[in-house]
């Protein structure tokens, strides 16, 4: 036999990253649990390690793919002929769901806090932004039933019928009665075909039964996710003009109320969520408030969600980044590590302050929703709310795109998870309120509630001082809103710049200097190109091992 040549053995991977696995999602993410023991306590911290351990687990990294590649299906007759209109998921899906809602990330929150738990809506937005790490779809039925409970607390007797079953950590799927079932989910039908998201001009119609407070409703709903759930809050034209009511998945009686699953939408991402439209024909409800008052019942609601889609915003951007990260920490690459390398530094270190600014404003506002009787609290909610989710969500895609970009071509193919969170990156800015429809609601409230930009103005002028470029763009900012002859064509830019203040306050105050510096002398600084990479900052590589996870 000739002597075999020495040569690599092609079979065996070399110079690859390992999966980025067996971390703990919570305790590795600095700025998560360093707002958490600011806004809370560190108790809060030990309390959702466990959760963090599961989320970083190889199993739910699995459960999190299978959930998304086999996707919910549609049956709308049984065997028998039938009507059923029932979804199907794959068994990983309800892994995520059961887990979920076993951690109390749906409604717990709200009982916990009539309980006495000062930072219950803290707990659960951590525990949220870590969690839908794992698979982003699955928290639209956890973040709307979350949502579900102050709109139904417009009607005491029907809060007290769905309030306990939404907050039970059971997860219990089904189409069954609500008094057989051991915890319960909420969806909601707002959007109509010809309106979006200006929903006074919806057309479904609700005509009185005659007993009590029943409606029937007659119309299609355009958007309504997880059709599986139990009970929807849905919005229609009544006598007194557009109302909310409680639309029940299976009646009292044990029959099943006129919800016909007309299609399941095939989307650009959030595959494993099952969004449908709905043909409402003779379909019982409830009516949820005063009839023409449909808005103002459904509207806590709508800024419960709104804060989620920030919190799963900056998810993926934490998830993006911390894959990214992991990536360039083990990859080797023109003579020496990847991460060493200053541009692949300097490109990291972005995303990471990038990531760090969106977790500390999303956990900043769910501070506020746990004192709901501060007038502070209560006006910077009000403001901060539409800023972020505009802000948050609208700087997502660019982020994750250029997470994706450090890993390469190992970046762009499904098994690195990248495209899966790319694809999910444009929906929490599409979300209750596009762009434009949230820039326009910053405004709204500027013009009505005097008090909200006092509260904008008193929390970014707690870091007054701290830096210069930061207070140059708080008196910038303030300026633009002087220009009321071109305050609806610069909404964007106005909603931008207030909620970039509003993030660099935070890290002025809270974050390491050389996270703030980066912050501020690109974001509010002069001469920032928009691309990721063009910091100026010279402690990089400290906001990258920052950054980067840890396995212990």
């Amino acid at each position: 036999m000739p002597d075999q040549p020495d040569l690599p053995d092609a079979r065996t991977a070399t110079n690859q990253a390992p999966a980025l696995v067996g971390h703990n999602v919570v305790t590795s993410d600095h700025a998560l649990t360093e707002a958490l023991v600011r806004h809370g306590s560190p108790d809060l911290v030990d309390d959702l390690s466990a959760l963090g351990a599961e989320a970083g687990s190889a199993e739910a990294r699995e459960h999190g793919m299978l959930a998304n590649r086999h996707r919910p299906e549609l049956t709308t007759y049984d065997r028998f002929g039938s009507r059923i209109d029932e979804v199907e998921f794959h068994p990983s899906w309800h892994w995520l769901m059961d887990r979920a809602v076993g951690h109390g990330l749906q409604a717990a929150p709200w009982e916990r806090q009539e309980a006495g738990d000062e930072h219950a809506h803290l707990r659960r937005a951590a525990g949220f932004l870590a969690w839908s790490q794992t698979e982003p779809g699955h928290g639209c039925p956890i973040s709307m039933t979350y949502a579900a409970v102050p709109a139904l607390r417009a009607d005491e007797a029907i809060a007290r019928e769905w309030v306990p079953l939404l907050a039970a950590r059971s997860y219990d799927p089904g189409v069954r009665g609500r008094t057989t079932k051991s915890g319960a989910l909420a969806g909601m039908g707002m959007t109509e075909k010809q309106g979006g998201s200006d929903v006074r001009a919806n057309r479904t119609r609700a005509v009185p039964t005659g007993d009590d407070r029943w409606y029937a409703l007659h119309g299609h709903k355009w958007f309504t996710s997880a059709p599986m759930n139990d009970v929807f809050l849905v919005l229609a034209q009544a006598a007194g003009g557009l109302t909310c009511f409680v639309v029940p998945r299976m009646l009292d009686d044990g029959t099943r109320n006129r919800i016909d699953v007309v299609r399941l939408k095939d989307k650009l991402g959030n595959r494993s969520n099952a969004s449908s439209e709905l043909e409402l024909d003779g379909t019982l409800a409830q009516r949820l408030g005063d009839e023409g008052r449909g808005v103002r019942t459904i509207i806590e609601m709508v800024a419960a969600t709104r804060l989620d889609c920030v919190l799963g915003s900056a998810a993926l951007m934490r998830h993006a980044l911390a894959e990214a990260s992991w990536h360039v920490s083990h990859r080797s690459a023109f003579g020496g590590p990847l991460g060493d390398k200053p541009l692949m530094q300097n490109v990291v270190a972005d995303l990471a302050v990038e990531s760090e600014a969106a977790t500390a404003l999303a956990m900043r506002l769910a501070a506020a929703v746990d004192r709901p009787d501060d007038p502070h609290e209560a006006a910077l909610r009000r403001i901060a709310l539409p800023l972020a989710k505009f802000w948050v969500c609208k700087r997502t895609p660019a982020m994750v795109a250029e997470a994706l970009e450090c890993l390469g071509g190992n970046g762009y193919v499904e098994d690195s998870g990248l495209p899966l969170m790319f694809r999910e990156s444009p929906l929490n800015s599409i979300w209750e309120g596009s762009g434009n429809i949230n820039a326009l609601d910053v405004l709204r409230a500027l013009g009505r509630e005097p008090e909200v930009l006092q509260a904008w103005i008193t929390e970014v002028g707690a870091a007054r001082g701290g830096d210069a470029r930061l207070d140059r763009a708080v008196d910038d900012t303030l300026a633009l809103l002087g220009d009321t002859g071109g305050l609806e064509s610069g909404a964007r830019r106005l909603a931008g710049q207030m909620a970039a203040c509003l993030q660099g306050s935070l890290l002025v105050r809270f974050a390491p200097a050389e996270v703030a510096d980066a912050f501020c002398g690109s974001r509010l600084g002069t001469s920032y190109g928009g691309t990721f990479g063009m910091l100026t900052s010279g402690s990089l590589r400290e906001v990258v091992d920052r950054a980067t996870p840890v396995i212990d």
